[in-house]
């Protein structure tokens, strides 16, 4: 017994036009980070989490490995007045 398969009509969603992106550009972590830490009140850890789903680690890695020495831009941790700590970029820190 042969099974003879034919080619159905593509659909919409496998169709080989191109079509256009948003124009809008995704926010990625990095850019996400960096707007919350330059923000005046900076941004507390449980926050950074939250935002970007990453644990408390990846995040503190994050602030010394990628902000302090790829960007070399200079991070203040700013206690909060329910001691908590907010980290945030250092006035005039360049970048």
């Amino acid at each position: 017994m042969t099974i003879v398969m034919q080619n159905p009509e593509p659909d919409a969603a496998h169709s080989p036009t191109k079509t256009k992106r948003a124009s809008t550009k995704e926010e990625t972590k990095t850019e996400l980070i960096l707007r919350l830490l330059r923000r005046k009140t900076g941004a507390s850890l449980p926050e950074m989490q939250e935002r970007t789903g990453w644990q408390a680690h990846s995040v503190r890695g994050f602030l010394s490995g990628t902000v302090k020495r790829k960007l070399g831009l200079t991070v203040e941790m700013v206690p909060d007045s329910k001691d908590a700590r907010r980290y945030r970029i250092a006035a005039g820190s360049a970048a």
